[in-house]
Parts: C-alpha cells; sequence; structure tokens
C-alpha cells in the first residue's frame, strides 16, 4: 500500500474537475453504470471510502505496468502449477470451512448495475431497496486482509441434461465445447427444477449465496426462478442451510463449470440470465473460452451474460507476492485459489468469440480510500453485459 502524496492528490482532483464539468454539460451521470462520486476538491480525498470515474495519469500507467513486470519475472515452476488447477475445488472447501459466510457481504448494489437480473414487475422495487442503501452503487470488497470479492470455479454433480456429441449444430460446433441445441418440444417435455418459471437466472460461482439471498428476495412473488452452483460442496451447503433458501424459487447444486461432460439441472436454451461475478477470474486462462461457449449455449436467444471481474493492474494484482504467477496476469494467492486480471479487449474477444454481441463493455476504476490509515488504492474492475442475438430468418438467407 502506498500513502497519496499531497501533489498525486491534486493531480486527481484536478482530472476528476475536468470529467465532472462534462458530466455537469451534460445533465450529470447516474448512480449507474459505475457510481457517480466524483473528487474534484483535493481536501475531500478522506471523507468517503470509494472515488467513481478515476482518471489515471500517464505516471499511474507506468508505475502499474512497472509493477506488474516486477511480480511476474519469478514464475511457479510449470510442474508444480497443475495441481492449482485440478485442484482448485478443495482450496475453495478449505476456504469456506475456515471463514463459513463471514467473509463477503451481501452485493445489495446487483440491481442497480444489473437490472436485466429481474422481471420487469420486481425491478421498480429491487431499485427502491438499492437506493435506500447508500453503499448499494459501489460494488466493492468488504473488509479484510485479503482481497475480496474473489469467486471460483465448481465441482462437478449429477444432474440431468448431459452433452450429446452425436447431435450438436454445427453452428456451436465452431466454438470450443459449445452444447448442442435443444428444441422447444424437448424443453417442454423435460421435468426439471424451474421449469414453470417464465424467468430463470443463473449464477454460476455462487459462493455462500452473497448474490443469491438478495435476488431471492426479490423474485418472490414473481414468476422468476434462480438457479445457483458452486464446485465448493461446503459452499452449497451454507447456501441451503441459510434461512432465506427458498426450494420454490430457487436451486442450489455443486457443478464445476470448467467440466466439458458436467450436465445442468436444466437444458439448453432455457435461460434469461446468467450471471458470473468474480468467478471467471479463478479459471485458468486456457480453459476461459471453453467455459463461457458452454455457459453461453444454455441462454435463451435474446438472454443476457452478466459480468463482473478484476481488470488489468487492480491494486490487487500490484500487491502480489513475487513467486506467486503462474503465467501472464494470471497468480495464486497464499490460500491456493487463483486470479486473473483481464482488459476491455480481452473480456470482449471471450464473449463475442462465444457467439454474444456486446451490450456493455466497461473498466470500472475507482479509488477506495482507507480513512483511518489515510492509504488510497487504484481499483479496476471490468463489468460487461452481453446478449445472445436471435437467429436470422429465412427470408433474410434468401438471395
Amino acid at each position: 500500500m502506498h500513502k497519496l502524496r499531497s501533489f498525486s492528490v491534486a493531480k486527481l482532483a484536478k482530472g476528476y474537475s475536468r470529467l465532472s464539468s462534462r458530466l455537469k454539460g451534460t445533465g450529470g451521470r447516474p448512480s449507474a453504470p459505475l457510481g457517480s462520486r466524483i473528487l474534484t476538491n483535493p481536501d475531500d480525498i478522506f471523507k468517503h471510502n470509494m472515488w467513481d470515474h478515476v482518471q489515471w495519469t500517464e505516471e499511474d500507467e507506468e508505475n502499474a505496468q512497472q509493477k506488474a513486470k516486477e511480480n511476474a519475472f519469478v514464475k511457479i515452476p510449470l510442474e508444480e502449477q497443475g495441481k492449482f488447477d485440478t485442484e482448485a475445488f478443495q482450496y475453495w472447501d478449505k476456504f469456506y470451512e475456515m471463514h463459513q459466510d463471514k467473509f463477503f457481504k451481501d452485493r445489495k448494489w446487483l440491481f442497480l448495475e444489473f437490472p436485466e437480473l429481474l422481471p420487469s414487475g420486481a425491478k421498480s422495487q429491487a431499485k427502491n431497496r438499492c437506493l435506500d442503501n447508500p453503499q448499494a452503487s459501489y460494488p466493492q470488497p468488504s473488509g479484510s486482509s485479503r482481497d475480496k470479492e474473489t469467486r471460483h470455479k465448481q465441482h462437478n454433480s449429477p444432474t440431468h441434461f448431459h452433452r450429446n456429441t452425436e447431435t450438436s449444430n454445427p453452428q456451436t460446433e465452431s466454438r470450443q465445447g459449445a452444447a448442442p441445441e435443444t428444441t422447444e418440444d424437448a424443453r417442454q417435455t423435460t421435468t426439471y427444477p424451474g421449469q414453470r418459471a417464465s424467468f430463470r437466472i443463473l449464477e454460476v460461482g455462487c459462493g455462500v449465496g452473497n448474490s443469491v439471498f438478495p435476488i431471492v428476495n426479490s423474485i418472490k412473488e414473481t414468476d422468476a426462478f434462480l438457479y445457483c452452483c458452486d464446485f465448493s460442496m461446503c459452499a452449497i451447503q451454507l447456501v441451503k442451510d441459510h434461512p432465506d433458501y427458498d426450494d420454490s424459487v430457487c436451486h442450489a447444486f455443486v457443478h464445476d463449470i470448467c467440466e466439458e461432460m458436467a450436465s445442468f439441472p436444466f437444458p439448453p436454451q432455457s435461460l434469461d440470465v446468467i450471471l458470473a461475478v468474480f468467478v471467471l477470474s479463478s479459471i485458468h486462462p486456457e480453459r476461459m473460452q471453453g467455459t463461457v461457449n458452454r455457459l453461453s449455449t444454455y441462454l435463451k436467444h435474446g438472454g443476457i451474460f452478466l459480468f463482473r471481474d478484476y481488470g488489468r493492474y487492480d491494486f490487487s494484482q500490484l500487491r502480489v507476492k513475487k513467486g506467486r504467477c503462474l503465467s501472464e496476469n494470471f497468480y495464486t494467492r497464499g490460500d491456493g485459489t487463483c486470479v486473473y486480471f483481464f482488459t476491455k479487449d480481452e473480456v470482449h474477444h471471450l464473449f463475442s468469440n462465444a457467439g454474444l454481441e456486446e451490450i456493455q463493455n466497461l473498466e470500472d476504476r475507482r479509488l477506495q480510500v482507507n480513512r483511518g490509515k489515510k492509504i488510497v488504492m487504484h481499483r479496476v474492475w471490468m463489468q460487461s453485459k452481453y446478449r445472445k442475438s436471435y437467429p436470422l430468418s429465412t427470408q433474410h438467407l434468401t438471395i
């Protein structure tokens, strides 16, 4: 951590002042996306825990690049790297056995940034709850000695709908790991949890339910249903033991989203929304594309994939200890869990290569403040929305 020097505060405030002027000229920016707390006066730096829309100086960029380069100079030997992938669920099980549900706070900001999570009838009510919470529009880690908003892959569990390579659609075969298309008749004749719901959500890497229960409590009395999975059996048990867990609107299950032949308890093309918050960063970079490809086949046409994760040169990347680097921008922590740091271009390629179209792809740069210790940290997160487009009609294909 670095204490913010006075000249740095002045530079930050000068940049924010220009940004604030532009915002005022356009009527101001709403609380979403990504907040609207702009630092314009250097003397105000320690009045709040977080400042939005940070503009980095060239010096900030150069220092971050140099620090990341230094931290990645010594890499873990290849022969020692495999366990961080093959034994990942064990590391996360140990994490949840130790911390239970006390490590993360519920993400009450979800519905401001991702209103697509809810059917139309529930959106206004959920938004009002977010606005009543002064921290709702600030998606940030809760207090702890390690970086918080980390998530994970999940462990395999027998469920109902398996991939069938003999019936794969040629269009999906071109995307690595894509599941086959399923006809409407097949979806109607197969029984599965949430089948009667008109709006279905899947959260992958749900952990102990910090997104699950804000969603569950907002979709009651609606025609929506939530699926949530994690590869940590301990995490899923904690979700099921939670007093707000309600199997009439939610189905929690153990699942490894990286496992190509793993099955889901619902058919392809049955989901309206997929949510991945600090999940994909925990997956080995070589397995990310196949994972997104497979997940995307479960979206309905018009369905949306909501993503939030770490961005390149986030403070947590710059403070990684030397000797913890697995590959470029991919690290393991002391407890064996892993983390990758994305760029906007990488996020775009990841989802567009899965056949999804961009709705939003933002780099969220903030200044996080420890007011007690007079310390500031540059935070960088990615926030994106990608939609599965409708197929072209036959008339458009006619020559």
